[in-house]
């Protein structure tokens, strides 16, 4: 092999140094975790090797429950956070008028620290014994009953996890999908107004094909980040997850781990192969279908 060729593997040494280090090694040391059976943090041992670490957390009823959590956040937040996203976007690239003022304020939840505004929706969203809360006050104006979206029904209580998760993810969203309308080439819609082409053809034939990549992006993204929830939860749930009914697939690692009934690494690690495995499949499927519309 030639000097020249050795070149760009040498620039590439650190960060595959780095990689290898803090993501392939702690992939392959939580893989064999997961099949060590009664491995014990303290003296470091294990009995059994196989693939009861698996089938007991696929039966956990926990877990099962986090997985109903973490699937229904995915399907809802991901295609609405980013269907609004487009349309704050469009509506940001079409005003001049104060649009610095709206870009920031759309921006300021990202900035905003999560237990902060998780308290505010509990605020909101929370009925006590002095006040149902500014949501429920709403509702009964319009003639609805009081509900408890914090410690009430499923329904509700989910509701309140998937806005909380939009409101959160939005600003991210609308920074992203405002640049990229920015980027696209002002000519085309020049020449499809000389050509009467109406708004809705403008945006279906040259905006959304111009900017599927970021689209494409932000699903996928946003696929990931709603797979990895756990601390927007806890901020509006508590930490005690499992009897609320609200916990997620990272919450039962992390109570495997650390929680209540924590101390059991092999059940986590297998929890946390399984998620791995599940964003994995996910991603890929993204991809593809993302390729195959792009030739």
């Amino acid at each position: 092999m030639k000097h020249s060729d050795l070149k760009p593997w040498l620039y590439l040494l650190p960060a595959i140094l780095f990689l290898g280090c803090f993501m392939v090694y702690p992939l392959i040391d939580v893989f064999v975790y997961s099949l060590e059976e009664g491995y014990n943090f303290a003296s470091q041992t294990y009995f059994g090797v196989g693939t009861y670490n698996y089938s007991y957390v696929l039966h956990d009823p926990y877990f099962l429950q986090a997985v109903k959590n973490t699937l229904l956040l995915v399907v809802i937040t991901v295609p609405v956070s980013t269907g609004l996203a487009l349309l704050i976007s469009l509506g940001l690239s079409s005003i001049k008028p104060l649009r610095d003022l709206f870009q920031t304020i759309y921006f300021l939840p990202y900035v905003t620290n999560t237990l902060a505004v998780g308290l505010v929706f509990m605020i909101l969203f929370q009925k006590t014994e002095y006040t149902d809360g500014l949501v429920n006050l709403m509702i009964q104006w319009f003639g609805g009953p009081s509900v408890d979206f914090i410690d009430g029904p499923y329904w509700a209580k989910m509701t309140v996890l998937c806005f909380y998760t939009v409101w959160v993810v939005l600003p991210f969203k609308i920074l992203i999908l405002t640049s990229a309308l920015a980027s696209v080439n002002p000519d085309y819609y020049k020449a499809a107004r000389v050509d009467g082409t109406s708004r809705f053809r403008t945006f279906t034939r040259i905006t959304l094909p111009m900017i599927s990549p970021m689209i494409v992006y932000l699903v996928i993204t946003g696929f990931i980040g709603a797979f990895k929830a756990y601390s927007d939860a806890v901020a509006l749930f508590g930490t005690d997850l499992n009897a609320a009914g609200m916990n997620t697939i990272v919450g039962y690692v992390y109570d495997m781990l650390y929680g209540a009934s924590g101390g059991y690494p092999s059940y986590a690690s297998a929890a946390a192969i399984i998620l791995f495995a599940i964003v994995l499949t996910i991603t890929c499927v993204n991809l593809l279908v993302s390729r195959r519309q792009n030739q």
